[in-house]
């Protein structure tokens, strides 16, 4: 897990440290409606990015697949929002499917999401719901998202996440994510090695770590000191805080400090970094760098941090996606926005906003390209691109493969909001000569159907 859901309890917030973060507007909603679409005339644009036809009229073919009916295909979408109050996977499905059913739905069915709130520990319940009713779980995620994967394939009911965040999850059979992470890979080889050998050398021996104390950060702390080491840098300094908070940030300000400590990984919510940064400077010190992670990318960091973003550099990877600040050469990406105007008036896009539509727009030329709609073609459908670019808003991804893409994007926070890195893109906005990291260790692996007794000769 990288990316953290925000808006809990303290301690549970740090037990997710880096996990899965679900920032936008608030929205509780339990079940979104589809749109009044599904037409014999299109009403909407057809096309998404260099994508055609993703979406459109016509004369599906009988299915006696599970949540399909000769008009709708209804799918789930899980997400913490009743933990987080935050809505972004419910306000990215009602986005995409309302666009997609008013310029046709899938050769004429409409997509029906069904919003499955998970509450942060509702994993297995939630799953065991769309077990019985939906075709699919598409464009959404959990951040425990591992409690309910043995349940999701003991009923072959397919997965096309907007993120994955535990290791029994990463990587399990039935899922295709439309980008990373990978199972048993370090996710961020490229940017590690542009911060360690590239942008501050000088850095790369005085690496420090501090994490949340709890078993899910302490294992992501492993992994990542064992990515230093690999990559060629050292860590020097390792800490934990309680995961019931920190009411003053200044020792571990110091101990950082004492440890002449150039780069510092934080994994923990963005609330807290932007508290320990502000102590930083408040004791006259500042590393190099700054691993921020992705979890604090949008509006809300850079406010919390303020005036200490004048002396601390922060940065994060988007797992090659277009930052949202280069919408305006990115005609992809401001669809999106676009569509968010239209179909969502109000409702931030976030990162992870992004992230769903790839998702979306996966299983949805997956569904176009079957003759007869069944989990095993959609599921065959997706897996096996090997280039794909979300109509733009990524970098290629290979979903046949089981590594990490070489390409990546870095973003770098100011106090007025975040901008792209000066990381020398070489390939469009991305930049793809990132480094491959296996790890060395075994932290655990993801959940396969041979495990619940099942095979994909079962899936239909």
């Amino acid at each position: 897990m990288r990316r953290l859901l925000m808006g809990g309890a303290t301690a549970v917030a740090v037990l997710l440290a880096a996990g899965c973060s679900t920032r936008s507007d608030d929205g509780t909603g339990s079940r979104q409606k589809a749109s009044p679409a599904a037409q014999e005339t299109t009403t909407a644009s057809t096309d998404f990015g260099t994508l055609k036809n993703v979406c459109g009229p016509g004369t599906a073919k009988p299915s006696s697949a599970q949540g399909v009916t000769a008009k709708k295909i209804q799918v789930g979408v899980l997400s913490d929002v009743g933990f987080t109050k935050k809505s972004e996977f419910v306000d990215a499905a009602e986005v995409f499917t309302s666009w997609c059913n008013d310029a046709g739905g899938i050769n004429g069915r409409a997509i029906e999401p069904v919003a499955r709130d998970t509450r942060l520990t509702e994993v297995r319940q939630r799953v065991l719901e769309a077990c019985k009713a939906d075709f699919a779980l598409v464009g959404g995620g959990a951040a425990l998202d591992s409690l309910g994967v043995q349940d999701r394939l003991k009923c072959l009911l397919p997965n096309f996440p907007a993120q994955s965040s535990q290791i029994g999850a990463i990587g399990s059979d039935l899922q295709v994510i439309g980008s990373q992470p990978t199972a048993g890979y370090f996710q961020y080889g490229g940017y590690y090695t542009w911060l360690l050998k590239e942008k501050y050398p000088d850095s790369a021996r005085k690496v420090g770590v501090i994490a949340g104390d709890s078993p899910v950060t302490k294992v992501m702390a492993g992994q990542f000191t064992e990515a230093v080491g690999g990559l060629g840098g050292q860590v020097s300094y390792n800490d934990l805080y309680p995961a019931a908070g920190v009411s003053d940030w200044t020792p571990y300000a110091q101990s950082i400090k004492n440890k002449g400590v150039k780069g510092l990984i934080f994994l923990g919510d963005f609330a807290s970094l932007a508290k320990l940064e502000q102590a930083l400077t408040n004791i006259g010190y500042a590393p190099d760098w700054i691993d921020a992670n992705s979890n604090a990318y949008g509006p809300d960091f850079p406010k919390l941090a303020g005036g200490s973003l004048a002396k601390q550099h922060n940065y994060a990877e988007l797992f090659a996606t277009t930052p949202l600040e280069s919408a305006s050469s990115d005609p992809a990406t401001q669809q999106v926005i676009d569509l968010f105007k239209k179909y969502a008036p109000g409702k931030q896009v976030t990162y992870p906003a992004l992230r769903a539509f790839s998702a979306w727009l996966l299983f949805a030329t997956s569904a176009r390209d079957c003759a007869t709609l069944t989990r095993a073609c959609v599921y065959e459908k997706a897996s096996k691109n090997t280039d794909w670019t979300a109509g733009g808003l990524q970098a290629p991804f290979d979903l046949s493969s089981k590594e990490p893409t070489k390409c990546y994007v870095i973003v770098e926070a100011t106090a007025k909001g975040w901008r792209l890195a000066d990381f020398k893109p070489d390939q469009g906005g991305y930049r793809c000569d990132g480094p491959v990291y296996k790890y060395k260790r075994d932290y655990g692996k993801p959940a396969t159907l041979a495990s619940v007794g099942k095979s994909l000769s079962d899936l239909h």
